[in-house]
């Protein structure tokens, strides 16, 4: 504010910039640019390439982080912008603070200038903080996390009479969200999507939603982008300021981009002389510059409803799904033209009106189309495939070469992506040794999948190759569903293997998961009051916090366990008649499942009490997006129990299990593949690869081709995440859906090139195919029984014989057979080459010989004997029947196991 009578005090003038080619920019060209050494020809051209846009195709491992920061550091060293000119979009806040300290690291202190930093929400909210007033908003304004925007619509479901049961808020905030990933606002919600909640009044309750959130003066995340679009659309002057602004466009992860962020950067990128004008789409007319806006992705990091199918106009006129024969339109509603110089406000920078009216400006986007694996939340990886169409005379640059891994692997990697058809294209290559090859591995279940990776991972632990120690922390177990993970993490407790979960919470810590076990918990035991209150109201009864504080003050003075509280209260009229009653609803049906314990199988009995609770039901109505995962952890979660022999096995298994501590230490990585990507380990097993898990058979129904090739990127992703190691497992039986199912190899495994991989033979138990390789029983020197029927004698004959039935002698396999030894082994299913030629036999490398001996031999403990079992603990010996112990454990109660299982005390 100029003070009364005294003349107003001027900017100071804007320095000029150093001219090009002038004696400043030839002395700093002089001096030598130290970040620039080490980069390859490609990746050098991608940093110094700064006039027009550019697309930097950067497969895994190729250095992509590198270049991003090394340009950034670039255009302010050389001065072609200042650290305020710069917006530089990243999608997590991790790797905009990574981006910021790689730059730092390079150009000093400068970095901290760098307002425009970050990802696309936080920068959304910069801006609107700045113009809140303009969007009906104030500067104050409340952002809303999930929690509450639930809590919101509940009150509008209420308003509109709509019963919240039948109608879920969490169903209704999905839809938001998936039409907001997709840039679709309330009033462009196609009718018959909208008809899907509520009896078509889906349209209406968005629109009362945007309202409810004017008033309260909130914003909800998808707002941040929303409020912004329609502020530039709106303030023609406010969008012109900021296309002024910033010099310098960069976006990582462009692949991962939705629409109303490929929207948003659309607006920013085109140029102050006003929009670039393409030819008009025919799929997309014109509308009104003053047209509402597609709303954008409600958040960033979180799973995410998939989105509806169908293709949405951008109201700018861009058709949000184009044909790449139909370049999209960028004006016909952009902004206004903006005015010419002078007419305004003077330009900050001396050089804009070097630019042609209309150019497009110096975006640079980085990504890989071959790493788009998030469709389902929204990502359209199409924005990546049309960038050439979207900016007309974009330089595309391909790094393709790669820094991670070896060449077999690569190898694998591209030949796998090359059968994926809505690809730009590159292929990795390396300089650096081919490695080992790609493994691949069938299993006959998934139990023998988790003990063969168990046996391996042991292995490496003791000699990687290399004749040192396998670091754990160097090993992945990468699962393309969640309810894979179960039988490793067992498995390793059962080992002392230690592991760590990465991306969410161990099986056992899951919510539906401990739900499930409370239940049983208060099955087996009544007194167990930590688990009756978790599910006294799970599913939802009407018995909230003042119910369980008048049952904890009942269980205080009597000294009593809650549920014998419960059952005092009930008897009287302390409670009102509706918790009351279903307080005692809940303690018959605990009384029901405690006597059917003594008829019902323990796996039956669980299946029962998920079903008679509600428990099940519950989830199955949750329209969220985790929902199905949750559902299939439980069935998971079901097929566990039946490997034990009693509920009370079960739940003292899982506390050993909850009981393992979190090493702090080195421990093996399990995550699914969605959340590997970006990671980096030496070995990498890839469990699962069978149809209807990998390709998962909920994303070929529901996409069709384009969810078989995001399935396929999703393997690309897994497999590159390896630097020297991969190892891939199928297995021929799995339960999935509460069903077990004789499973089909993936189709991915045929698409792999034959010269980069190897057939390997299970360690874990018996192998799943004849074909796939040699049976573990072929490695043996002798069984412990022999077989004399004269089938068995020409098949152990055959195999040391060729196809015409003769040796080298040139006696017959025939008339040799009985004079063979009983015990040699039986033919192996490749003991013979192409051409018949025998092959010379493997030493035994394996235990399959303890596995055999399992039918007939003697054991050598004695009844009364003390032994020690690793998962089962001490016991004594109460009968043997040949190798097989019936021991009555301390803790576990009576077993039979096979005697090479235990050692004595």
């Amino acid at each position: 504010m100029t003070e009364p009578g005294k003349t107003p005090r001027e900017d100071p003038p804007v320095p000029p910039r150093p001219q090009p080619g002038g004696i400043a920019a030839r002395a700093r060209a002089a001096a030598g640019a130290p970040y620039l050494a080490g980069l390859n020809p490609e990746q050098r051209l991608a940093v110094e390439m700064l006039q027009g846009p550019v697309l930097v195709l950067a497969g895994a491992g190729t250095g992509k982080t590198r270049v991003l920061t090394t340009r950034v550091a670039h255009i302010l060293a050389t001065g072609h912008a200042r650290p305020g000119e710069i917006l530089a979009v990243t999608f997590t806040n991790k790797a905009a603070r990574e981006m910021k300290q790689r730059v730092g690291s390079m150009v000093g202190q400068i970095v901290e200038g760098m307002p425009w930093l970050g990802t696309f929400h936080s920068i959304g909210v910069k801006i609107l903080r700045r113009h809140a007033e303009l969007v009906a908003l104030k500067p104050d304004f409340t952002i809303l996390d999930q929690d509450d925007q639930i809590r919101l619509i509940k009150q509008l479901l209420e308003a509109e009479n709509i019963d919240e049961k039948r109608w879920p808020a969490r169903v209704l905030a999905g839809l938001l969200d998936s039409w907001k990933n997709r840039g679709l606002t309330c009033e462009q919600v196609p009718a018959g999507e909208a008809a899907i909640f509520a009896a078509g009044r889906g349209k209406k309750l968005y629109a009362a939603y945007q309202d409810r959130l004017k008033v309260l003066n909130a914003a909800d995340f998808g707002d941040l982008l929303l409020e912004c679009i329609r502020l530039f659309r709106e303030q023609s002057e406010v969008l012109r300021q900021y296309q002024a602004r910033f010099r310098y466009i960069l976006v990582d992860e462009y692949q991962d981009t939705n629409v109303a962020q490929y929207l948003w950067l659309r607006l920013l990128g085109q140029s102050t002389g006003g929009p670039k004008t393409l030819a008009p789409s025919p799929r997309a007319p014109s509308p009104s510059p003053r047209a509402p806006l597609p709303s954008p992705l409600a958040g960033e990091g979180g799973e995410r409803s998939e989105p509806g199918e169908g293709g949405s106009i951008a109201p700018d006129g861009i058709d949000a799904h184009p044909s790449p024969a139909s370049p999209p339109s960028l004006s016909s509603g952009g902004s206004a033209p903006s005015p010419a110089r002078g007419e305004g406000e003077p330009s900050s920078r001396r050089d804009d009106a070097q630019e042609p009216p209309g150019m497009l400006k110096n975006i640079c986007c980085v990504g890989d189309d071959d790493q788009s694996i998030y469709g389902w939340r929204g990502a359209e990886v199409d924005n990546i495939l049309r960038f050439e169409h979207d900016f007309p005379g974009a330089r595309i640059i391909r790094l393709e070469r790669n820094y991670r891994s070896t060449g077999h692997i690569l190898a694998a990697a591209s030949h796998l992506i090359a059968h994926n058809q809505g690809r730009l294209g590159k292929t990795l290559r390396t300089e650096d040794e081919p490695g080992e090859k790609v493994k691949v591995t069938s299993c006959w279940d998934s139990e023998e999948e988790a003990r063969a990776i168990g046996e391996e991972i042991e292995q490496l632990q003791r000699n990687d190759g290399r004749g040192n120690p396998h670091p754990l922390d160097e090993i992945a177990i990468l699962v393309r569903a969640s309810f894979q993970m179960r039988e490793f993490e067992d498995r390793f407790v059962t080992l002392g293997l230690p592991y760590r979960v990465i991306g969410g919470p161990r099986f056992y810590e899951r919510q539906e998961i401990r739900d499930a076990l409370a239940y049983l918990r208060v099955i087996h035991s009544a007194a167990d009051d930590l688990a009756f209150e978790r599910i006294i109201n799970v599913p939802k009864r009407g018995l909230g916090d003042a119910t369980v504080q008048l049952l904890h003050d009942h269980a205080r003075r009597r000294r009593v366990p809650l549920t014998a509280a419960a059952q005092a209260v009930i008897e009287t009229d302390e409670l009102k008649p509706k918790p009351r009653t279903a307080l005692r609803d809940l303690l018959a049906a605990f009384e029901r499942w405690r006597t059917q314990k003594e008829t019902l199988p323990h796996m039956r009995l669980a299946e029962t009490m998920l079903d008679e609770s509600g428990y099940t039901e519950m989830w199955q109505k949750d329209r969220s997006a985790d929902a199905a995962g949750r559902l299939e952890n439980l069935k998971e979660l079901i097929r566990s129990i039946e490997e034990f022999e009693s509920l009370a096995g079960f739940l003292e298994h899982i506390a050993l299990v909850m009981d393992a501590e979190k090493s702090e230490g080195e421990a093996v990585s399990i995550m699914t593949l969605h959340s590997a990507k970006g990671l980096e380990f030496d070995t990498v097993f890839l469990p699962g690869w069978e149809e209807g898990l990998f390709p998962h058979q909920r994303t070929l129904d529901d996409q069709g081709r384009a969810g078989l090739e995001e399935e396929r990127r999703l393997a690309h992703v897994g497999i590159t995440r390896a630097r020297r190691r991969v190892n891939i497992y199928f297995a021929a039986n799995r339960r999935m859906h509460g069903l077990w199912s004789s499973n089909i190899p993936s189709r991915f495994l045929d698409e792999l090139p034959e010269a980069d991989v190897q057939v390997t033979e299970s360690r874990g138990g018996f192998a799943a195919y004849g074909n796939t390789g040699a049976s573990r029983f072929d490695e043996m020197t002798h069984f412990g029984s022999s077989y004399g029927t004269p089938g068995w004698q020409r098949a152990r004959a055959r195999r040391r014989f060729g196809d015409d039935g003769f040796g080298d002698d040139g006696e017959g396999y025939s008339a040799r057979a009985e004079a063979m030894d009983d015990s040699s082994p039986p033919p192996r299913a490749d003991e013979r080459g192409l051409r018949g030629k025998p092959r010379r036999r493997l030493p035994l490398t394996i235990e399959g010989e303890l596995v055999a001996k399992s039918t007939g031999t003697v054991s050598e403990f004695a009844i009364g004997d003390r032994v020690f079992h690793q998962k089962f603990g001490n016991g004594n010996v109460t009968a043997i029947d040949g190798n097989k112990l019936t021991i009555q454990f301390d803790k576990a109660g009576e077993k039979r196991v096979v005697d090479s299982f235990v050692e004595r005390v």
